[in-house]
């Protein structure tokens, strides 16, 4: 018998007509003869009031006894969900994260799955029962009850069906699916059939609030198919499996995260090791840092740019004022009056002038852009939040989003196109592993003969990135990294972007145009140099990635010139003569990652 893992969210489960509504699809499936594991949240806002009552008695509540606290919400969803199955006929089993055996670290309200012992639910399968298992919970190896944090039940959810070689993972909830960006935004917002792990990724950590980055995280991992599916409709909804809808379109998804920050460290020295203790400070906080920028130094100076929460900003600032005085820096500024808007897609890899497309359409929206980063299938730009969503719908009308591609393709066609996997044993492999959510690296790799251009004193206004990447495009030349950042002079910007280096004095002129056109400062090449690129799993999730990478750089005297991020790698620029001793003390010092280590 085929094996179904149904996770329902919080609204799914918010009173007693939803609980019996749920408990209705899981003995359906049931009767169509699968067996059925049910993963329950608490009750619709049921965690906000169990919040509200720890402030209430404690200022700050121990994390373990928040833990202890928070996790009674799972456990009466599934309690009532499983009487609800009994009154109807059926037979269930309602387990604790602890009784189905969810084994955690003892990081309290973010603890990691290390393993998970799938023994008591098969029997209680075979026997007949569907089994009702609380999401978001674990136990440590001392038996506290730990939680694992935002999204945790679609993580227990993916987890489950990884253990138990289980056919799909449906995420019940209040969508029919994932749309090109939210619905709630843009009305015209389209639904997908397909969406691609990498993409929905970027996509969930962008604040798409379908999934989680962890669950799918887990789900491209492990291969598990993910079937995100209205809880009270039958629509077909949408499948997160490896593939992409499109093979045509450069771009599958937008999406707009509201509460952003932006962090300027000013002056930084451009010596090695200085993005290490920046980094390293914030990384030992737990906040998760996105659209770093760090220019190319002038003076033996430059600044680094990067975007943290909204919530985060306080933590952030602390954390580097902390180390300002060991840094060098001349000082730190910040903005919390600004917004992320991203375009997402496997597409990006083959295909030209995505970037300046996107631009464009910023521009002729007269929104203005204040930093700008790239990475393989994501492009972000940071604008006033007063502008985020003229800037959203400027974009998704650009990529016409709102229409099916011609060649869109469906999870039938996919299936019957796949071959045979020939990786099984190795997913079995890290199955029997002891961190299930450790982190996974798939490639440590370098890109060499690469050049940068830099155009420093670029006006802060609209229209000028897409002026400017025009005028590269037509002039042939294709370009990789794009970043842009604030240089600290007069409000203006600076600019760079990486060529091939035979492009490099072609790329060159026509800054000199560009930057005569508008009255910049200065344009600057820089030949020699190299990517150095760290790729996986749970990059974004596993916040010592970049100060791994930092910290070996800095060891060797290795100085960063450029940086990239994404969710699924981090990409460093330095002296190309130096890339292969960089890769191979990178390969020695990830070794520990790629097993069960798990700093």
């Amino acid at each position: 018998m085929s094996l179904i893992v149904q996770k329902f969210g919080g609204t799914s489960v918010a009173d007693a007509e939803k609980i019996r509504a749920a408990a209705r699809k899981a003995i359906r499936a049931q009767r169509d003869g699968h067996r059925v594991v049910m993963v329950v949240s608490a009750m619709g806002k049921n965690t906000d009031t169990l919040l509200t009552l720890a402030d209430q008695v404690s200022s700050d509540p121990p994390a373990r006894e928040l833990d202890m606290l928070l996790s009674t919400g799972e456990q009466v969803s599934v309690a009532l969900v499983a009487m609800a199955i009994d009154d109807m006929g059926s037979r269930a089993v309602s387990l604790t994260g602890g009784q189905i055996g969810m084994k955690t670290d003892n990081s309290f309200s973010k603890a990691r799955i290390q393993s998970i012992s799938t023994e008591r639910i098969e029997r209680l399968l075979d026997e007949g029962n569907i089994v009702v298992a609380a999401g978001f919970q674990g136990i440590d190896d001392d038996m506290n009850i730990t939680t694992l944090g935002r999204g945790g039940s679609d993580t227990t959810a993916v987890a489950l069906a990884a253990v138990l070689g289980a056919d799909a993972c449906e995420i019940n909830t209040d969508v029919d699916g994932v749309y090109t960006t939210d619905p709630r935004l843009l009305p015209e917002a389209r639904r997908v059939d397909v969406i691609s792990y990498d993409e929905m990724l970027e996509l969930a950590s962008l604040g798409a609030g379908v999934m989680h980055s962890r669950s799918i995280e887990f789900a491209k991992k492990f291969g598990v198919p993910i079937h995100v599916r209205s809880s009270f409709s039958d629509t077909d909804g949408t499948m997160i499996v490896a593939e992409s809808e499109s093979d045509s379109s450069a771009v599958s998804g937008a999406a707009m995260t509201a509460d952003e920050a932006r962090v300027t460290v000013l002056d930084v020295p451009d010596v090695p090791g200085k993005s290490l203790q920046i980094f390293s400070a914030i990384a030992d906080k737990k906040i998760a840092v996105d659209m770093v920028v760090q220019n190319v130094g002038q003076d033996g100076k430059a600044d680094v740019s990067f975007t943290v929460p909204r919530t985060e900003l306080m933590g952030t600032l602390r954390a580097v004022e902390s180390v300002l005085h060991h840094v060098g820096a001349t000082g730190v500024t910040h903005d919390d009056q600004v917004s992320k808007i991203s375009v997402v897609g496997n597409g990006m890899v083959t295909q030209t002038s995505v970037a300046s497309r996107m631009f464009r359409a910023l521009a002729d929206a007269k929104v203005n852009i204040q930093m700008i980063t790239t990475s393989e299938i994501k492009i972000s730009a940071l604008v006033p939040r007063s502008q985020a969503a003229t800037a959203l719908r400027a974009v998704h009308e650009a990529f016409e989003l709102h229409r099916r591609p011609d060649d869109a393709k469906s999870w039938s066609k996919i299936k019957a196109d796949r071959e045979v996997d020939a990786d099984v044993e190795q997913v079995i492999a890290r199955l029997r592993n002891d961190a299930l959510e450790a982190l996974t690296l798939t490639d440590i790799s370098m890109a060499d003969g690469q050049a940068s251009v830099t155009m420093f004193g670029v006006p802060d206004e609209p229209g000028i990135a897409a002026n400017m990447f025009e005028t590269i495009g037509n002039a042939g030349i294709v370009v990789d990294m794009i970043v842009q950042g604030f240089d600290g002079e007069d409000g203006s910007t600076s600019v760079s972007f990486t060529v091939e280096e035979s492009d490099l004095e072609k790329g060159l002129q026509v800054a000199r145009e560009i930057c005569d056109r508008h009255g910049m400062r200065d344009v600057r090449g820089t030949k020699g140099i190299a990517k150095v690129m760290v790729s996986g799993i749970g990059l974004r999730s596993h916040t010592q990635v970049g100060t791994v990478l930092f910290r070996q750089l800095a060891d060797a005297g290795i100085n960063v010139q450029m940086i990239s991020t994404s969710e699924l790698q981090v990409t460093a620029v330095i002296d190309s003569d130096r890339a292969a001793e960089a890769i191979e003390n990178l390969r020695q010092a990830f070794a520990v990652y790629t097993g069960q280590d798990d700093a």
